[in-house]
């Protein structure tokens, strides 16, 4: 997006509430590869997304530094509530710092390890919402273990599924651009869902099972 544009937008959305934009300032200055954080327009997206969708259980699968945890939080009613899965155990005292900072932060319930096996140990249908912004290389198996623990009519957001674009460039040999390709092809091939790509950001995939 041109960063004209992209800053008109900007001006004519809601604000970004303070804590989240001193968060989102210490994501780039403390932390490698900042620009993982959701940032302004997304957070605000995820957190009408939610406001739209009302769900009470939230699975979300990649925390970085807890942006797009509290964004989604912020969107719920007060009943509910997210679980966020992070593999980077040395991000543990940022994360925490970001929930104790949040008016939202009690909402949100931290693990740290491996998706795949935290995601093993919760029942089937528990969620009505998944956010996957994690590995890219694993992001089939991500949306294969996803399915069974999202309730019928739950929704999946799966972030970063046009991957600055290396999805359509003639040199796809990176194994985060193979599995971002893999991801999508199967996604849009799977009758069990609907699904729509929004080209905001890196690519934002929304994914109802039906």
């Amino acid at each position: 997006m041109d960063s004209l544009l992209e800053e008109y937008i900007l001006q004519h959305i809601d604000p970004q509430p303070e804590n989240l934009r001193q968060l989102d300032r210490r994501t780039n200055l403390h932390l490698l590869n900042g620009r993982m954080c959701s940032g302004h327009l997304q957070g605000r997206l995820l957190k009408m997304l939610v406001a739209m969708i009302r769900p009470t259980r939230v699975l979300e699968l990649g925390t970085f530094s807890g942006y797009s945890a509290l964004c989604i939080a912020e969107g719920l009613p007060p009943e509910g509530s997210v679980t966020t899965l992070e593999a980077n155990d040395e991000l543990e005292d940022f994360i925490r710092r970001a929930l104790a900072e949040s008016p939202f932060g009690e909402r949100v319930t931290p693990h740290f390890g491996p998706a795949l096996d935290c995601m093993s140990k919760f029942p089937a249908e528990h969620f009505d919402l998944i956010f996957i912004d994690a590995d890219k290389r694993e992001y089939t198996e991500y949306y294969e273990a996803a399915l069974p623990l999202l309730r019928p009519g739950g929704f999946i957001i799966a972030d970063n599924t046009l991957w600055d674009g290396h999805v359509v460039e003639s040199d796809r040999s990176d194994p985060q651009t193979r599995g971002i390709i893999r991801f999508n092809d199967i996604v849009a091939a799977d009758p069990r869902v609907e699904k729509v790509i929004i080209p905001l950001r890196d690519g934002l995939t929304i994914i109802r099972k039906l």
